[in-house]
């Protein structure tokens, strides 16, 4: 017999604008705006002021300023907001007996079971007035039956709110809803939905799966479950991987320093695609190589987080550099990424530019596609 679950989804609102306005009370009730400053840069944040001006994440800063010219911009500190999510997850892990930190600002919480000792709504609620009293971190959650039904309850909680979805309602809860609400679910699948002239969950539930699947292909299975509110997909216990690394142990000891600094690029791209797979950031990077006499150093510095090859490369580049003073043989050099977080391209918006972000989201479908060594720069050929 299956056992019935009991999932919550806790997102926090806003988080960067939130984390700001706790610095700076000012900011309360503004239109705040945060991501790169310069006109090629993109919102990566707003606050619910500014998006009544139409402004949205993943927007041109210039159009975000077009549309809003009274908004306050701020550049953003991933090192602050990374901080004030630990705070959010030390407080989780203290009560939830199995949690998934799912990005740098939401987690699944399963507390199934637990309604035998306290009532299950209660418990989340307490555990959400507990997070914005320790933290003033205003935060939302759904509560329901699975990780679908619980993120859409979550989204109709906003801002600031609580949803409970019981088994028995989720059905009258998702039928009048938007298809936007679909966790996933792309702005291309939405268009192709809409010109079928699919706008409501109810509409997409009761198609034929069988139709789905012609149409999208393994990915309208997925779609037409979540519309029937059906998500298995069980609540991943966290772990924080501290580290991922890259060595090369040479056959024949080197100073060729050209080879050196190709062997690095080659390492620290591997290891950034790795990085970015895993949906994760790094904030140091860290060289290491070991001379002919097996004397073995170790440099790194910090840096903002990120998971771009550029800027890592030129990082590791610069502190080799400063490592390799020597001049005697090498053995074995190594590049090592560590203080990482959750996050993706999403939190690389206060500086890079659209086109960056669509180039590396481009190389990495090739690499998935085709294996890590399908593309690479000139220099590491």
């Amino acid at each position: 017999m299956n056992i019935q679950r009991t999932i919550v989804h806790m997102d926090l609102d806003t988080f960067f604008v939130s984390v700001e306005r706790l610095i700076n009370s000012h900011l309360i009730g503004k239109p705040v705006i945060i991501g790169g400053l310069s006109d090629r840069g993109v919102v990566s944040s707003c606050s619910y002021e500014a998006r009544t001006y139409g402004v949205h994440s993943a927007m041109p800063i210039r159009m975000a300023r077009q549309l809003c010219s009274d908004g306050i911009y701020i550049r953003g500190d991933m090192d602050n907001y990374s901080k004030h999510s630990r705070m959010v997850t030390d407080i989780i892990s203290e009560k939830a007996p199995l949690y998934e930190k799912a990005s740098i600002d939401e987690h699944y919480l399963d507390i199934t079971g637990m309604d035998r000792f306290f009532g299950s709504l209660k418990w989340s609620h307490e555990l959400r007035q507990r997070i914005i009293t320790e933290t003033g971190l205003p935060i939302s959650f759904g509560l329901s039956v699975n990780k679908t039904v619980s993120k859409i309850a979550t989204g109709e909680a906003k801002p600031n709110g609580e949803k409970q979805v019981e088994v028995k309602d989720v059905k009258g809860f998702l039928n009048p809803l938007s298809i936007k609400k679909i966790p996933m679910l792309g702005p291309k699948t939405y268009q192709l939905l809409r010109s079928m002239g699919v706008i409501t969950i109810k509409t997409l539930s009761d198609i034929p799966p069988e139709m789905l699947r012609h149409v999208l292909g393994k990915n309208g299975m997925i779609i037409w479950k979540k519309a029937n509110g059906i998500d298995h997909t069980p609540v991943h216990a966290y772990w924080e991987q501290k580290s991922i690394s890259k060595e090369r142990t040479y056959d024949q000891d080197t100073t060729d320093i050209k080879d050196l600094n190709r062997q690095i690029i080659t390492m620290v791209e591997k290891i950034a695609f790795e990085l970015r797979k895993q949906e994760k950031l790094t904030a140091c990077i860290t060289v290491k190589i070991r001379y002919a006499n097996f004397d073995t150093h170790t440099k790194q510095k910090r840096i903002t987080y990120t998971s771009f090859d550029h800027i890592l490369i030129e990082t590791a580049q610069e502190v080799f550099k400063k490592l390799y003073t020597r001049r005697m043989r090498i053995r074995l050099i190594g590049v090592r990424l560590s203080n990482l977080i959750h996050g993706t391209q999403q939190l690389n918006l206060f500086e890079d530019t659209p086109e960056q972000i669509n180039l590396y989201l481009a190389m990495d479908m090739i690499r998935k596609r085709y294996g890590s060594n399908a593309i690479k720069r000139a220099t590491c050929i």
